[in-house]
């Protein structure tokens, strides 16, 4: 009857480290398999990594594209459907309130109103963007559409 306390591993799926520098009759004696002299036999030595011999490294060589802001401006994103679901006709609809509904997240800076969905409520929606589509369909239900900068 097998427990815990007496599992053992598989035969051969365990093996021995290698014990580096104990003797010449471990064939890693010696040098310790790090051949005679060079920079790669000495303690510390070797390079860095991306280190080519001196020549130019291929971080360099290769074309830097783009631009990425260090902070750039995050915007929580709520769709028209969320809208739909969750506020009623005639509501106004703020940060705070999308923030309080679970829409939003606090550490964002704003907020973006997406078109995705169907909008039959008039609301009045305060957000930082729109997209042309939510605000479309934001004005075709009969409701407004305010842009309001939050800013960093």
């Amino acid at each position: 009857m097998s427990d815990l306390s007496n599992l053992k591993p598989p035969k051969g799926a365990t093996k021995k480290r290698k014990r580096v520098g104990r003797g010449q009759g471990s064939t890693l004696g010696k040098t310790s398999g790090r051949g005679q002299k060079g920079q790669n036999s000495r303690s510390g030595g070797g390079v860095r990594p991306g280190f080519e011999g001196g020549g130019v490294p291929l971080i360099q060589r290769v074309p830097k594209l783009g631009f990425t802001s260090r902070n750039p401006t995050i915007y929580s994103e709520v769709n028209i459907r969320d809208l739909e679901t969750l506020f009623n006709d005639g509501d106004e609809i703020t940060y705070e309130i999308l923030t309080a509904k679970g829409l939003t997240r606090k550490k964002d800076d704003g907020v973006k109103i997406l078109g995705s969905g169907d909008l039959t409520k008039k609301l009045t929606v305060k957000a930082d963007k729109f997209s042309k589509a939510a605000l479309s369909k934001i004005e075709a239900a009969g409701g407004t559409a305010e842009v309001v900068k939050r800013g960093k």
